[in-house]
C-alpha cells in the first residue's frame, strides 16, 4: 500500500512518503493515515498517528505494520488497531514499539488492512481507501 518514511533524527523525525497505493473509488471510505511522529519512550519508541476518516466513521480500522530497519531489513511486524474513528475528524493514535530505539527506524509499510468496518456495517476495499502520509 503505502511506505511512511522516518527521517534522520537529527531533522526531528522529519519524512518523506512514497506512495504506492491506488486511488480510492467513490463507493469505499478515504482514510489519511500520516506518521506524524517517532520519540523516545524509555526502552521503546513511541509513534504519532494523525488519522483522518473523511466519510463514513469506522467502528474497527486494524493495520498489518512492517517496520523496516534503517538498512532497510525489516525489524518487525505487528498490528495497530486504529478505531474507533468518527466521520470527517482528525484524531490522534499512539502506540509503543517494545525494544526498538526510534533510531534505527527506517520506515513503516501499510501491508494490508486485518480489519475494517463501517458504523453502518462492511464496506469496500478499505486497503485502496487509505492516504498514508508522514511529516
Amino acid at each position: 500500500m503505502g511506505i511512511l518514511r522516518a527521517g534522520a533524527p537529527a531533522l526531528g523525525f522529519a519524512a518523506s512518503c512514497l506512495l504506492l497505493g491506488l486511488p480510492a473509488s467513490a463507493d469505499t471510505p478515504s482514510i489519511s493515515v500520516e506518521l506524524n511522529k517517532l520519540e523516545p519512550n524509555g526502552g521503546s519508541c513511541r509513534a504519532y498517528l494523525v488519522v483522518n476518516d473523511k466519510s463514513t466513521g469506522l467502528k474497527t480500522l486494524k493495520l498489518d505494520i512492517v517496520l523496516f530497519q534503517n538498512d532497510g531489513v525489516i525489524g518487525r511486524r505487528f498490528a495497530v488497531d486504529l478505531a474507533p474513528l468518527r466521520p470527517s475528524k482528525r484524531a490522534v493514535k499512539l502506540f509503543d514499539i517494545d525494544g526498538t530505539s526510534c533510531d534505527s527506524v527506517g520506515s513503516f509499510l501499510v501491508n494490508d488492512v486485518l480489519e475494517c468496518e463501517a458504523e453502518s456495517g462492511e464496506i469496500g476495499d478499505c486497503l485502496a481507501a487509505l492516504s498514508p502520509s508522514s511529516k
